[in-house]
């Protein structure tokens, strides 16, 4: 299976910006983990693939075939978790369930095949009949989950879907996608860049509405070799080495010393930094921070 997204362009009248420019991916069968800052375009271009909203220009086909003619063929085969959807307090679990079956159109023995398995996926089972009210944050993540998964999809789109889990929840949550992953298209939309690092097969990264990096995580981390240090300084020294370096962590140590990890361009020599593995969340600072700028605007305002 493959969905190609082709030259997808989308721009909003009302603010005239580019939400999407001329973007392209081809995807197959694993999970993708899509990263980027707020207002990226993931989001659109997450509705685009769900046919919530339509694209100025490009194309999006699934097996060779465009998903404008596929149609509801097409949404068949869909499986879509919003970050944010409307639950029914009244609604137990249970109900919830059978509802969104009704809408997919699933008769009623694969709908109780289909819920009775959902419920636990997400380990929700034991909470069958508790009204969604009642549930916590992380148990209504779960519970979109499960709706999601109702129709068998192929291509399943998540949004945020380990938001609110506790670390347990999150990688029972983390290792099942990995699992139904190996039959369908799975793209993971996520701030929490570690739950990409261990369930993606590749990571795609958007910035203003382009592709900017593609790959698996072990290969993007390329982009940051040789660019993530880590520092031993005194704890007095810090607001002054944060306003030359963008520092991705810092851990307290014993007699007033610190240690800092560095992301960047520049070897900080006269800390005598030590090189330090990366990880995906120091590169997604270093693709998506605005710190070098932020300097220049701090320097010009100084000069002045």
């Amino acid at each position: 299976m493959v969905l190609t997204i082709s030259n997808i362009t989308k721009t909003y009248k009302n603010s005239n910006k580019k939400a999407l420019d001329n973007f392209n991916a081809s995807l197959t069968a694993g999970v993708y983990g899509l990263l980027g800052p707020n207002g990226a375009g993931k989001s659109t271009l997450m509705n685009i693939i769900t046919d919530n909203i339509k694209a100025d220009s490009g194309d999006i086909t699934f097996n060779g075939t465009s998903i404008k003619r596929m149609g509801k063929a097409f949404r068949n085969i869909l499986g879509y978790m919003p970050q944010h959807q409307g639950l029914y307090d009244d609604f137990t679990a249970n109900r919830f369930l059978w509802y969104m079956a009704a809408l997919k159109g699933l008769k009623k023995q694969a709908a109780k095949e289909r819920i009775e398995y959902a419920l636990g996926l997400v380990n929700l089972k034991k909470d069958a009949h508790k009204k969604l009210g009642s549930f916590s944050g992380g148990m209504k993540q779960r519970i979109l989950i499960a709706q999601a998964l109702l129709n068998d999809p192929e291509i399943l789109i998540l949004d945020e879907p380990t938001a609110g889990l506790d670390p347990k929840e999150r990688v029972h949550i983390r290792n099942f996608i990995s699992e139904i992953a190996l039959d369908k298209i799975v793209i993971f939309a996520t701030h929490v860049v570690s739950d990409i690092e261990y369930a993606a097969k590749e990571v795609i990264f958007i910035k203003q509405g382009r592709l900017i990096l593609q790959d698996t995580p072990s290969k993007v981390l390329s982009q940051v070799e040789n660019k993530v240090w880590l520092a031993h300084i005194q704890v007095e020294k810090l607001k002054q080495i944060q306003s030359l370096y963008m520092v991705s962590n810092i851990v307290g140590e014993k007699n007033n010393l610190i240690t800092v990890k560095i992301v960047g361009d520049d070897l900080p020599a006269e800390l005598n930094a030590n090189p330090a593995l990366p990880n995906l969340e120091d590169l997604y600072l270093y693709l998506f921070n605005d710190f070098n700028e932020e300097r220049r605007v701090q320097n010009a305002f100084t000069e002045i």
